[in-house]
């Protein structure tokens, strides 16, 4: 048989924002984000399931970037959509603002939660930064071409590698990347009011923010190769042959400047770019192009709705790990876990299993959402 000839063309992208492949991708991303962010027991998990201290990358790692990522290559599809309408761009513009800043107080809102403590807010974080990256993006593609978006990106590289690694750190008179003592760090100090996560310095601070921003374009290039109109052959050899080339680009980078999530590093960047573009090229050759999607169903769900999935599972964490009775008080989770460890098994098999629970429990909102067929979109 042709195997050609069993092949469905996919989706004509121009006429449509959804791929079933994105969903899929921003699926299993949230699914992962949950499950690396809830372990039961939070000494004992499993490696993969932490962020690398420092230098270095774990699986766990991938899972922001990632998410970046779609953001931008979904900004692509749904704007070119929207432009192929004759939608006024002062009226996306307006929509534009308005989530990102949404999606800021969102992420400021969580952070207060569940006992709501202003005094404790923290004016960077996730939400906060995927607030940002959007934005910028959005505006990009609005007033910028494809070629821009790649020099500009690789502009904002090459400056922040030179910054971090050339211009000297106040009060020690050198450059230095160590934790709490590089130069996005003290920038943090200066600027950032309130609580920051680390105590002197934010992973999501305000200097890592504009490689961050290179996540979200390349996402976008990703998007615009996938509205082009380019074949189908040519859109997933070059989604894989550009994310391998980043891939490479970036283990040789490591050399000089090293892969870090923490500061998101240029060669941060392109790591978790190149992996996504060829994840995405993956997904979108086996469930727009082949049309194989049954297997797919749980994170096509969960990718239907991943802003609800993630502030519900914010919300929900916190109440499950929040100690009622002041700080000698017990949790949920402490009661649920000292029930479990007399039986025997290993604590990172617990800590996991909670885990992969929470995330099963996470998904009902968001099946029932999908079931009546509401997609909250903020």
């Amino acid at each position: 048989m042709d195997t050609a000839q069993t092949i469905s063309p996919p989706p004509d992208i121009s006429k449509s924002s959804r791929l079933l492949s994105l969903d899929i991708f921003r699926g299993l991303t949230i699914a992962g984000m949950i499950i690396v962010n809830e372990p039961g027991i939070h000494d004992h998990a499993y490696a993969p399931l932490l962020h690398a201290a420092w230098n270095g990358i774990t699986p766990t790692d991938f899972v922001f970037p990632f998410f970046v990522f779609m953001v931008g290559a979904s900004v692509s599809l749904s704007y070119s959509k929207q432009s192929g309408k004759g939608t006024p761009k002062k009226k996306m513009i307006g929509k534009i603002f308005r989530r990102a800043i949404i999606l800021f107080l969102l992420g400021m809102l969580l952070s207060i939660s569940p006992l709501f403590n202003f005094s404790n807010v923290r004016v960077p974080g996730v939400l906060q930064r995927i607030g940002i990256v959007y934005m910028c993006c959005s505006l990009l593609f609005l007033y910028t071409n494809w070629r821009f978006q790649a020099k500009l990106g690789i502009a904002i590289l090459i400056l922040y590698c030179m910054a971090m690694t050339l211009v000297p750190v106040p009060g020690y008179g050198y450059p230095i990347l160590e934790p709490g003592k590089n130069l996005a760090a003290w920038l943090d100090r200066i600027v950032i009011p309130g609580r920051m996560w680390q105590g002197t310095w934010d992973p999501e601070g305000i200097l890592s923010t504009f490689p961050a921003i290179v996540t979200g374009i390349t996402g976008m290039l990703a998007g615009h190769l996938l509205v082009s109109k380019e074949t189908i052959e040519r859109k997933i050899i070059w989604l894989f042959f550009s994310g391998f080339i980043s891939f490479a680009v970036a283990n040789v980078w490591h050399w000089f400047f090293p892969i870090n999530k923490n500061l998101w590093t240029s060669p941060f960047v392109l790591y978790t770019s190149g992996l996504a573009a060829m994840v995405l090229a993956s997904l979108y050759f086996l469930a727009d192009v082949l049309g194989y999607k049954r297997w797919a169903k749980f994170p096509m769900i969960y990718g239907s709705n991943a802003i609800v999935a993630y502030v519900f599972a914010g919300i929900a964490s916190d109440l499950l790990f929040l100690k009622w009775g002041g700080k000698n008080g017990i949790s949920a989770n402490n009661i649920i876990i000292n029930a479990v460890t007399p039986s025997g098994i290993p604590l990172e098999i617990i800590s996991l299993a909670w885990a992969i629970s929470f995330c099963l429990f996470c998904f009902i909102p968001v099946y029932f959402l999908y079931k009546k067929k509401l997609f909250l979109r903020i």
